[in-house]
C-alpha cells in the first residue's frame, strides 16, 4: 500500500526531467498519475509504466485546458511543472 494510494494526480510538463521523476515517484506510492506534456514521442515513454496514462496538451493553449478540464471527473492533486521562459523565440500568451 502505498502513501498515495486512491489519489488522482496531473502532472504538466512530464515527458522529462522533474515532471518525469515526480509521475514515476507518485505511481510508485500508489497515485493514479495523469501525466501531460507537448512532446508526444517522450510522454509515450511512461505509458509502461503502471499507474500512469498519457494525455498530449498545451498548457498554453486555453481551448485544450478546457476541453481536458471537462475530461477529467476528479483530481487531488495538480502538480504543474510547464514554465515558459518570457524571451525566448515564438513564446506567446494563452490563447
Amino acid at each position: 500500500m502505498g502513501r498515495l494510494d486512491g489519489k488522482v494526480i496531473i502532472l504538466t510538463a512530464a515527458a522529462q526531467g522533474i515532471g518525469q521523476a515526480a509521475a514515476l515517484a507518485f505511481a510508485r506510492e500508489g497515485a493514479k498519475v495523469i501525466a501531460t506534456d507537448i512532446n508526444e514521442s517522450k510522454l509515450q515513454e511512461l505509458e509502461k509504466y503502471p499507474g500512469i496514462q498519457t494525455r498530449v496538451l498545451d498548457v498554453t493553449k486555453k481551448k485544450q485546458i478546457d476541453q481536458f478540464a471537462n475530461e477529467v471527473e476528479r483530481v487531488d492533486v495538480l502538480f504543474n511543472v510547464a514554465g515558459v521562459c518570457l524571451d525566448s523565440p515564438g513564446w506567446r500568451a494563452v490563447e
